[in-house]
C-alpha cells in the first residue's frame, strides 16, 4: 500500500498506526540504551585499562573518570561541529575529530590541574586506543542498533523515483524511504485549498506526515505554496524539510548534477559562508607536499629504478591537463603505460584493465604511486593536494556538451586526490564523469581545511585497501 493510498485507508487500518508506532518506539528505546552503553564503554574501558585505575587510589579513579568524561563529550559533540554532514564524511573522520578534540581537552586540563596530568606516551596510547575502540563500536551501532532515519519523498518526477531507488540500494547511508506522496493538484488557489480543508479531511501530504512520522520530508520538485502550507499544518511533529539537492548533499555527499538550477551556485557565494582562503589552502598544500616529498623520496627512487629495469623507457610521463580557470599545464606522473600508448594520435579514455598498462605500471596504479611526481606540480602552484582531478583538454568538448556545469570545476585548482576520488570508483566514460562532477560540486560548496584533512585520511584508507584502482 502506498503512502497516498494509506492517507485514505479505512479507520481500522488507521487505528493500527499508533500500536505500530508504540512498538517501534519501544524497540528504538532498547536500541538507544544499548548504543549508549556501548559508546560509554568504548571510552571508559580503554582509559581505565591504560591508566591502571584498577590498582590505583580513589583520587586516580576520579581522574580517570574525568578524563573519560572529557573524551566522551568530545566524541559525542564531534558530529555537530564538523562543517560537513556526518552521513557524507563517514564515522572515521568524525571519530578522528572527536579524538583530537578530546586529546586537546585532556592536555589542557592536565596543564591547569596537575593531578589530571598524563605523560605524553601514555596519553598517546590512550588517544589511539580510544580512537580504535570508538570507531569499532560506532560501526556496530550504525549497522545494528541505530535506526535509519525515515524519509518521505514529495513529488512524482523521475528525479523523485531515482531518489527512492537510490535509497533502496544504499543501505549504508542511514536513511530509508517510507513512501512517496504525489501532488496531482498543484497550483491550487487559496480558496480551493480552504474549501478542501473545510471538509475536515486533511490533505494527502498532511495525512502521510501524521501517519508515517518521517524524520525528513524531501521536496523532489519545486516547492509550491500549497506544499508549504500543508507541511506547516503538520509542523508540530518535529520533522525536517529539505529540497532535493540539499538532501543529496546531506545523505550522499554529492550534488545531483541534472537537477541543479543555476541558482544553486549562489550558495557557493553566500555572505555567511565560512571562508577557506587561498592563502590557507596554499600553506596547507606547500606543507603537505614538502613533507611528502622528503618522506617518500626513497620510495620514488625505488619506483624509478623498477620502471627503468623492467619497463625500459622514460621514467616520467608528461601530459597536458586543464587547471584552474581552464588554463593548461603539464602534469607529471610515473609512466605506467607502454611508450607511445596513443601512437594513433587519438586521445583515449583509460579503462579498467587497460592493455596498454605495463607490469610495473599495474602495481603503481593499484598503490597510487604513479601520482607521486605531482607533488612537484603542487609546489609549482599548478595543482593542489586536494581538488577535482584534472581532465585532458581533448575530452573537453564532449564533456561540456554532455555534462551540465562541467566547466564549474575549473573554479578550483585540480588536486592529486579529491572528494570524488575517495567516494566514487574509477570511471572511463562521460556518464561516470557526470556522477563524479556531483562530488566535485559538493567539494566546491563545502571545501574547508577539515574536509581536506578528512579526504587525506580517506585517501590513505583507499591506498591501503587498494579499492578503486584503475
Amino acid at each position: 500500500m502506498t503512502v497516498l493510498e494509506e492517507a485514505h485507508a479505512p479507520p481500522e487500518l488507521a487505528a493500527a498506526a499508533p500500536r505500530r508506532a508504540a512498538a517501534g518506539e519501544l524497540s528504538q528505546g532498547r536500541s538507544l540504551r544499548a548504543a549508549t552503553l556501548l559508546r560509554v564503554g568504548a571510552v571508559v574501558l580503554p582509559v581505565a585499562l591504560v591508566l591502571d585505575v584498577f590498582e590505583a587510589t580513589a583520587g586516580l579513579l576520579l581522574a580517570s573518570a574525568l578524563v573519560a568524561g572529557m573524551w566522551l563529550l568530545a566524541l559525542i559533540a564531534a558530529p555537530r561541529v564538523v562543517p560537513v554532514s556526518r552521513y557524507a564524511i563517514g564515522g572515521l573522520g568524525v571519530a578522528a575529530v572527536g579524538t583530537l578534540v578530546g586529546l586537546a581537552a585532556v592536555s589542557a586540563a592536565g596543564f591547569w590541574a596537575p593531578w589530571l596530568h598524563i605523560g605524553p606516551t601514555r596519553l598517546a596510547i590512550v588517544a589511539f586506543t580510544v580512537f580504535a575502540t570508538w570507531t569499532v563500536c560506532d560501526e556496530i551501532v550504525r549497522k545494528f542498533l541505530q535506526p535509519r532515519r525515515r524519509v518521505l519523498v514529495v513529488g512524482s518526477s523521475s528525479e523523485a523515483i531515482e531518489l527512492v531507488d537510490e535509497l533502496a540500494r544504499s543501505e549504508d547511508v542511514g536513511f530509508e524511504c517510507v513512501g512517496i506522496v504525489e501532488q496531482p493538484a498543484r497550483g491550487r488557489s487559496n480558496g480551493d485549498r480552504a474549501s478542501a480543508l473545510g471538509t475536515g479531511r486533511p490533505s494527502a501530504l498532511t495525512d502521510a506526515v501524521v501517519r508515517d512520522q518521517p524524520d525528513v520530508v524531501v521536496l523532489a520538485e519545486e516547492p509550491q505554496a500549497d506544499d508549504v502550507d500543508e507541511l506547516l499544518d503538520a509542523g508540530s511533529l518535529g520533522f525536517r524539510v529539505a529540497e532535493l539537492p540539499t538532501f543529496y548533499e546531506h545523505a550522499f555527499g554529492r550534488v545531483p548534477v541534472h537537477t541543479v538550477a543555476p541558482a544553486w551556485f549562489m550558495s557557493v557565494l553566500q555572505v555567511d559562508r565560512r571562508p577557506y582562503s587561498a592563502l590557507t589552502k596554499r600553506i596547507f598544500d606547500i606543507a603537505v607536499a614538502a613533507l611528502a616529498l622528503v618522506a617518500l623520496a626513497p620510495v620514488m627512487l625505488v619506483v624509478a629504478g623498477f620502471i627503468t629495469v623492467f619497463d625500459r623507457g622514460p621514467v616520467l610521463f608528461r601530459q597536458v591537463r586543464l587547471g584552474e580557470g581552464g588554463r593548461t599545464f603539464s602534469i607529471l606522473k610515473f609512466r605506467t603505460m607502454v611508450v607511445d600508448a596513443e601512437s594513433q594520435g587519438r586521445a583515449r579514455w583509460a579503462v579498467e584493465n587497460d592493455p596498454r598498462v605495463t607490469r610495473v605500471g599495474a602495481v603503481l596504479r593499484k598503490a597510487r604511486l604513479d601520482e607521486l611526481p605531482q607533488l612537484w606540480n603542487v609546489l609549482r602552484g599548478d595543482m593542489s593536494i586536494v581538488g577535482p582531478r584534472p581532465e585532458r583538454p581533448e575530452f573537453m568538448e564532449e564533456l561540456v556538451e554532455e555534462v551540465p556545469y562541467w566547466t564549474r570545476r575549473h573554479l578550483l585548482k585540480p588536486g592529486i586526490t579529491g572528494w570524488a576520488q575517495v567516494r566514487h570508483q574509477y570511471t572511463s566514460d562521460v556518464a561516470g564523469t557526470a556522477e563524479k562532477l556531483g562530488y566535485d560540486l559538493y567539494y566546491l560548496k563545502h571545501r574547508s581545511l577539515f574536509l581536506d584533512l578528512a579526504i587525506l585520511l580517506k585517501t590513505a584508507k583507499t591506498v591501503v585497501s587498494g579499492s578503486g584502482a584503475r
